[in-house]
């Protein structure tokens, strides 16, 4: 019969080796949770980069120089760039915005309505904007407006409305206008890329047309130097002049 004294220790012994179980068990279940917690990481990291990359965002690592694609300023919106060589321009011949635009036959529309700064999901149907290329109005939200640069296709309205608010001037163009004209324009972007973008607009009525916010100038007809001359001086009297226009242009 049993003595007390080897019942304790047929008790103990029982209980270390439960006790043994319970902390291999413990240590399993710590490493499976460590499994699935990493697997939840990467997925959710993989679901940031799938949305990074259906919302068109990018590093702009990419990104050809010549295009001047600045993505500290905003997105690309997946709008190729423009990175042509532009064609250098002639010295300035007129300073004088009001007279170098009537000589170039171009339409000043200046301090236009303000129509709005309410902000919109990316790839939403832009308002009824009520100048043609759009000044101002409701647009999509922060950081989506379009990063300066130049591009070869047009972006959405309510992407490069937005970038109108920061203080951007926009030179925009009709896809018909002869490449050597578009290289002409595409010049007078790169001698100072800074607060500008540059892209065709299969919309507007003009063959060539320079906007900022509550600001545009259209030109029914590209008339060479005389055009060349009316953009710079728009370019220099409003850029940096939109609501947030505080953002840093480097000239």
């Amino acid at each position: 019969m049993a003595t007390r004294k080897e019942d304790k220790a047929r008790l103990r012994a029982a209980r270390l080796e439960a006790e043994k179980h319970e902390a291999t068990a413990a240590r399993k279940r710590l490493i499976l949770g460590y499994g699935v917690a990493g697997a939840l990481t990467a997925a959710v990291l993989a679901g940031i980069v799938v949305v990074i990359a259906s919302s068109g965002g990018s590093s702009g690592a990419d990104t050809p120089a010549a295009a001047h694609v600045d993505v500290s300023t905003g997105s690309i919106n997946g709008v190729p760039p423009d990175a042509r060589t532009g064609t250098p321009p002639p010295a300035v011949g007129n300073l004088d915005l009001k007279s170098a635009a009537a000589d170039a036959n171009c339409v000043l529309r200046l301090n236009l309505p303000d129509e709005g700064h309410g902000h919109l999901k990316p790839g939403s149907s832009p308002p009824d904007y009520h100048t043609n290329p759009p000044t101002s109005g409701n647009h999509v939200a922060t950081p989506f407006q379009q990063a300066d640069g130049a591009y070869r296709q047009m972006p959405d309205l309510i992407n490069f409305v937005h970038s109108l608010e920061h203080g951007r001037i926009e030179i925009q163009y009709a896809p018909d206008l002869p490449e050597a004209d578009q290289l002409a324009l595409k010049g007078v972007f790169d001698e100072s890329p800074s607060g500008m973008l540059l892209f065709p607009n299969r919309q507007m009525p003009y063959e060539v047309a320079a906007t900022a916010w509550t600001q545009l100038m259209g030109c029914h007809k590209y008339e060479g130097a005389k055009t060349l001359d009316a953009i710079r001086d728009f370019r220099d009297q409003f850029r940096g002049r939109g609501p947030e226009g505080q953002v840093p242009i480097n000239l």
